[in-house]
């Protein structure tokens, strides 16, 4: 079982990228960030006509999450980030496929920092620590994939010394992603490549995709029942190249029955 997550940025303006990928790669579950788009105009047709079912949870112009599924049927267990009534940003949704429930998440960016911005990100943070805690004690597998906006040490990010004061690297931002996995969950693409320079994010400035200056913020955490499942793992670094893509590159795991 192949699971993507992609921040798309943009359904609407990066649509014939995200089917080339999937012509292309054909994962069997597709976790969506960023749609950039209200729940009426998503693309549902063409992604039917692309092979996938699709749930989703949309926003105009900002934030909205989907997930897609190959071959398998979707059944959704949750809408939005539990633990704050009045937050109506579409950043969370969850569902199970083929016995296994997927949170789909797009974590707020939080800058500028310090402020509300800030502190919306690391309560957010604190809500999918109490979310993903529940999540644990069903003891079914269970993947929390997306944007995290959380750059989680010094080596998942070119020149770190830049990024400080940045919302996405500060210590409580890091501390709180630790709290996380301290939980038990497992950063997959980490647990098979400890040491190895991975990026999933480049800036469209400076050439930083041509550098090779980029960031590792999107992640799969897996509770302890898919740890051993683990085979595989890694990003569709190509197609941040394609003309017109995503800021972010395509990232896979796979998961042995």
């Amino acid at each position: 079982m192949r699971i993507a997550t992609y921040n798309v940025n943009s359904i609407g303006a990066r649509l014939p990228i995200l089917l080339r990928w999937l012509d292309e790669t054909k994962p069997d579950v597709v976790c969506l960030q960023e749609l950039k788009a209200p729940q009426e105009k998503f693309p549902v047709d063409v992604i039917q006509e692309a092979g996938y079912n699709a749930i989703w949870h949309g926003q105009k112009s900002w934030n909205g999450v989907a997930i897609l599924s190959r071959g398998h049927e979707i059944q959704e267990t949750g809408r939005g980030l539990p633990g704050d009534e009045e937050d109506t940003q579409s950043r969370y949704l969850e569902a199970i496929i083929n016995g296994v429930t997927i949170g789909c998440l797009y974590l707020p960016n939080g800058n500028p920092a310090p402020g509300p911005k800030y502190d919306y990100k690391l309560q957010w943070m604190e809500r999918l620590q109490k979310h993903a805690a529940g999540l644990l004690a069903q003891n079914k597998p269970t993947v929390l994939a997306g944007d995290y906006n959380v750059i989680p040490t010094e080596g998942d990010v070119y020149k770190p010394e830049r990024w400080v004061e940045d919302a996405l690297f500060r210590p409580e931002t890091r501390a709180a992603f630790e709290k996380l996995l301290a939980q038990g969950w497992t950063d997959a693409v980490r647990k098979l490549y400890p040491d190895e320079t991975i990026y999933t994010f480049w800036d469209y400035f400076r050439n930083a995709y041509g550098r090779n200056a980029g960031l590792r913020i999107d992640h799969f955490l897996l509770s302890p029942e898919l740890d051993g499942r683990l085979t595989a793992a890694g990003v569709d670094r190509h197609v941040r190249g394609w003309e017109k893509s995503s800021d972010h590159g395509p990232v896979w795991i796979e998961i042995a029955d």
